[in-house]
């Protein structure tokens, strides 16, 4: 990250400490795919821990208050989608992760597939990264990709191949 947005952004904020993903998009490489990472805990405590209901309910709550956590960011740091904003791939990695089986087989799989769209951006993805702005813009994307990555993860669960 560049100096002039570290000074914009504090970890100390409880909006900016989301939306860096816990702090991971501060990783100098990839901070995307840390931002994945950091959100496999969560996925883990909500699988668990939540009934399937509220797993769902988190993961729309978490997804619409994300517009505003990542947009208000965004504007502090004065920089549209700056990589280091990774709450969207927490709220896509927990989309991905929507009722299937945990194990670390699917972990796995479900964080490629989601990882992949998220880079790759297949139509209609790369549409809404192109077009869509602001905090909504900045979650939209990652949240298809996890939708995406989710119809994989039970295609594959119903074919046995995971």
């Amino acid at each position: 990250m560049r100096p002039e947005l570290r000074q914009r952004i504090s970890l100390k904020n409880p909006l900016h400490f989301l939306a860096l993903g816990f702090g991971s998009g501060l990783a100098p490489k990839a901070p995307g795919t840390f931002g994945t990472l950091a959100a496999l805990p969560l996925v883990y405590l909500c699988s668990v821990y939540l009934p399937f209901s509220f797993y769902l309910l988190l993961t729309v709550l978490f997804s619409i208050v994300g517009i505003w956590i990542c947009g208000k960011t965004a504007d502090d740091m004065q920089v549209h989608d700056d990589s280091s904003i990774v709450w969207d791939e927490v709220v896509g990695m927990l989309i991905t992760m929507i009722a299937v089986p945990l194990n670390w087989q699917t972990l796995l799989v479900g964080f490629v597939l989601f990882r992949f769209f998220d880079i790759v951006k297949p139509w209609p993805i790369s549409y809404l990264d192109k077009h869509v702005h602001g905090g909504f813009g900045i979650m939209a994307d990652d949240i298809l990709a996890g939708m995406f990555a989710l119809a994989c993860m039970h295609i594959g669960l119903y074919l046995s191949w995971i």
